[in-house]
């Protein structure tokens, strides 16, 4: 009898050392894809070759995607996703990773309107709503944002979630890349290790406080992650 093939995993990029990943690792396990994180900061940092990868999701960090004399990496980052997203494979960013996607595909990033922190709505589109993996939010969800840049649409990408105050908040590439500017996949842990890390620059830079945030958690996770949930499993069944 032949044995099947072992799977190829997803590659996890993380921009951040505070970033648990959220609920992202447990959710592709359980839809049995091998996860390979990796941390794109690291000095001993292998990239992979994308023969030896299934997919790739790309997280957020604080950083800029053309701040690349301070993180010479996201360089390397920014290849890797688009030379994966050409071969076909399964791309998932968020937030930061979809700058980074879209910096990828030749369009702007940029600082945005307003600094989002917290949970705002964001309407999907039509086109979001037929999506396979966007259509896992409804229309007009509530969702965990924490950014202060935004990106133009690259070429031939459809738009599929927007918002009020930033307009751009999702897109697919193709028909195997995904762009979503908001934190999706965040857990109460991971938002409140961000939170550490921000210190006063919570107050004094975005204009909330941390028990704001805490608040708006005890409202909306839940239901986020219900949400995500999907989306995630939308995603490994494209690996």
């Amino acid at each position: 009898m032949m044995q099947r093939m072992a799977r190829k995993p997803v590659v996890c990029i993380r921009n951040d050392p505070y970033d648990n990943l959220g609920i992202a690792v447990d959710e592709l396990t359980a839809a049995g894809l091998p996860v390979e994180p990796l941390d794109g900061f690291a000095s001993t940092v292998r990239w992979p070759a994308l023969d030896e990868i299934g997919g790739l999701i790309v997280f957020g960090g604080e950083m800029n995607v053309d701040e690349v004399q301070q993180h010479p990496y996201l360089l390397r980052e920014r290849d890797l996703m688009h030379d994966a997203v050409q071969r076909g494979l399964p791309v998932l960013g968020i937030c930061l990773g979809a700058q980074m996607l879209a910096r990828a595909l030749g369009a702007r990033v940029y600082r945005a309107p307003v600094r989002e922190l917290g949970f705002k709505p964001v309407r999907v589109t039509e086109a979001g709503f037929t999506d396979p993996l966007m259509g896992a939010f409804g229309m007009r969800p509530c969702v965990f944002q924490w950014h202060e840049d935004t990106f133009d649409l690259p070429s031939e990408a459809t738009l599929l979630a927007v918002g009020d105050a930033v307009v751009n908040q999702a897109f697919r590439y193709r028909a195997n890349a995904w762009g979503v500017q908001f934190h999706f996949e965040v857990d109460r842990e991971g938002v409140e290790a961000w939170l550490r890390a921000a210190g006063p620059s919570v107050e004094e830079v975005w204009e909330r406080s941390a028990d704001e945030v805490r608040e708006e958690l005890a409202i909306h996770l839940a239901g986020q992650q219900e949400q995500s949930r999907a989306l995630f499993a939308a995603f490994a069944a494209r690996v």
